[in-house]
């Protein structure tokens, strides 16, 4: 998603336990913000100086040779080669070549460290395209880092000569042999993998840290009061069961934001669009009424709908509501599904609430799931429970509590953790 580096820390406290379980992609994720970490950034920007002084062990290699001279001869060597084959062979020579090993620990670890960032990177092409400031402050800002990457891992001798390492390596005893380098390029990519397999493990000092200069914050409140939401429920619902949700990256295109199964129901958790992958909509029953029988305000919601399609040409308007900004709930049991539809208003002017109230009701009155409406005509808006509509705290005025309220539960952000628990128990309860 859009957003930015903040200038404030925003990860106080995390619950890092069974990370890599609880978190679908979490290696992935991982891997992302560790390329925006600072110091990884200048790790590749300084790559191309550093690389000058790439160290080897230089080595004897010997070789049997017939019929000619290569190297240095080796004679006890090749007297010992000749009496083993025939004694009489004056051909044979046994000579001796200086050779530069590369595949030392210290560029073993070196060469994995650049591995991650250099596959990270070419994973992460899809924000890099989208021109998203969180990567380009880090990647593009003065020049682009990701090409002199590139470039670097292309044609710098020192690398390609360097085998690539086994699945297990490098191991502790290399990462200790780099970090005690007097080179300070494999000082710092020691410490740098290290931390990346710290974070990988879960450790949590190891994650805060991460999240200290990686964190992104969205551009602006209205989307992070939906995410502040998000959570909220994910956050009431593990406190009402001993399960934990399943998380999942939130993305363009993604479905479901969390899943929890408990107590033989299955608790699933959208967000924004990602409902409508999951065969659910928002859509008006107006286009299959007869225009005579509808009212004023009908004709002009059934016209509007006429117009666009007749103006677009390349596809068929449908009239859909809309969607929610933040959730849909979806609780499943054996023999029936309940849905808990929430709009959220980063807003306290009452008109913005009127609007806010019109347009849950909307998403109640046309939700449909494979294409059926969810509620009947003698019940379109759900039992008064299947809607909730979060404002900003409205200190001014006085408001009903959730019990008095009709067709919708409306809440404040400040009521959330001690409201929104009632209203998730009557949907666990069915």
């Amino acid at each position: 998603m859009p957003g930015t580096f903040p200038e404030q820390h925003i990860a106080q406290e995390i619950a890092p336990s069974e990370l890599d379980e609880r978190f679908h992609d979490y290696e992935m994720l991982v891997r992302l913000h560790f390329i925006l970490r600072p110091d990884v950034v200048d790790f590749v920007a300084n790559l191309p100086t550093r690389l000058r002084r790439v160290k080897t062990q230089t080595e004897n290699v010997a070789r049997v040779n017939r019929g000619s001279i290569d190297g240095k001869i080796n004679w006890s060597a090749t007297y010992r080669e000749r009496h083993s084959q025939n004694p009489r062979d004056t051909s044979i020579f046994v000579c001796e070549n200086r050779t530069e090993n590369y595949d030392i620990d210290e560029n073993l670890v070196l060469k994995r460290l650049l591995a991650i960032i250099h596959e990270t990177l070419d994973e992460c092409e899809r924000y890099l395209e989208r021109e998203y400031e969180w990567i380009n402050d880090r990647w593009k800002n003065e020049c682009d880092l990701v090409e002199t990457l590139r470039e670097t891992l292309r044609r710098n001798v020192h690398l390609t000569r360097i085998r690539r390492p086994e699945a297990y390596e490098p191991t502790d005893r290399m990462l200790q042999r780099a970090g005690d380098s007097r080179q300070e390029v494999y000082r710092e990519a020691a410490r740098l993998l290290t931390r990346y397999r710290q974070t990988l493990a879960g450790e949590a000092d190891a994650i805060t840290e991460l999240l200290d200069s990686t964190a992104i914050a969205p551009d602006d409140d209205e989307t992070l009061f939906e995410l502040f939401v998000l959570f909220r429920y994910i956050s009431v619902i593990e406190g009402l069961t001993d399960d934990r949700f399943e998380l999942q990256t939130i993305e363009t295109g993604s479905q479901q934001v969390a899943r929890l199964e408990a107590n033989d129901q299955s608790i699933v958790v959208y967000h924004d669009s990602a409902a409508r992958a999951q065969n659910l909509e928002f859509v008006s029953d107006i286009r299959d009424k007869d225009p005579a029988s509808l009212s004023r305000t009908e004709r002009v919601q059934y016209e509007t709908g006429r117009v666009s399609d007749e103006y677009f040409l390349d596809s068929e308007s449908r009239h859909h509501t809309g969607r929610p900004d933040v959730i849909v709930l979806e609780i499943e049991s054996a023999e029936t599904v309940e849905y808990l539809i929430t709009e959220v208003k980063y807003s306290k002017r009452q008109e913005t609430v009127e609007q806010g109230i019109k347009e849950t009701l909307e998403y109640l009155a046309f939700l449909r799931d494979d294409g059926e409406l969810v509620h009947s005509d003698t019940q379109m808006f759900g039992d008064g429970w299947n809607g909730v509509l979060v404002t900003r705290d409205i200190e001014s005025e006085g408001t009903a509590p959730i019990e008095e309220q009709r067709l919708i539960k409306i809440l404040q952000a400040s009521e959330l953790e001690s409201q929104l628990p009632k209203i998730v128990t009557r949907l666990l309860d069915g």
